[in-house]
């Protein structure tokens, strides 16, 4: 990846072909860190999402081997059921419109042999971020030489500090979780990403919306995702 100017940062787990309002977040920044070295949190979306099949929304989750929420993200290994997350995303979408222009990306994604599932999963993140030509530099948490006795905020703070950035941007899920003014008193301007309602249309349903960015893929073209991907607020 190109590396970008470090001024706006976001940090966020590893998430399984997330909605598109993580890539939302990946495009609002220079730098987005990839939180690896955090616990592993079990019926999250570290590797899991949803789909459409047959007209419901159908949870996709990526087997894995000794996971447990006492061990780091990565720490955790893959399973062995990536061939057939492939065939049920194939026969869920292969009428889609787009379906010819977004199976290579999710198959090069699902053809990894990368075991650790941090690293798995940040792969198919960047190969989707490219096929929607997002700039941002991407960093592994575990990469980054850091005190890892901090916790939450704290941690968020000091890696702004390690990489200087002056403006870091959250999930709006961390408005309860983070003090703009603590941010403020570190040097740091804190804003959070709200996603504007996103509708396109699906088959003959009506929409099911906040599906994997997968579903998005087949059903719009990549011009129309990227102007997505500009639909939020920052508040």
């Amino acid at each position: 990846m190109k590396a970008c100017h470090l001024m706006k940062l976001a940090i966020m787990q590893p998430y399984f072909f997330p909605y598109i309002g993580y890539f939302q977040l990946i495009n609002s920044v220079g730098t987005f860190v990839i939180y690896d070295d955090v616990n592993y949190i079990k019926q999250g979306w570290i590797n899991r999402n949803r789909i459409l099949l047959n007209n419901t929304d159908y949870m996709l989750s990526l087997r894995l081997a000794g996971a447990s929420s006492f061990k780091l993200i990565n720490e955790i290994q893959t399973g062995d059921n990536k061939g057939k997350l492939l065939k049920t995303i194939s026969q869920a979408y292969a009428k889609a419109p787009f379906y010819g222009d977004s199976i290579s990306v999710i198959e090069d994604a699902l053809s990894n042999n990368e075991s650790n599932l941090a690293r798995f999963v940040a792969r198919s993140i960047v190969l989707v971020s490219e096929y929607l030509q997002i700039k941002a530099r991407f960093l592994l948490s575990s990469e980054i030489a850091k005190n890892n006795s901090l916790k939450a905020d704290d941690k968020v703070i000091h890696i702004c500090n390690i990489l200087g950035a002056k403006h870091y941007i959250n999930a709006s899920g961390g408005t309860e979780l983070y003090s703009k003014q603590k941010f403020m008193d570190a040097g740091i301007k804190l804003e959070f990403i709200k996603s504007k309602p996103i509708t396109y249309k699906q088959f003959n349903n009506n929409l099911v919306p906040w599906l994997s960015i997968i579903d998005v893929m087949m059903f719009n073209s990549k011009e129309a995702i990227i102007d997505m991907l500009n639909q939020y607020d920052l508040v």
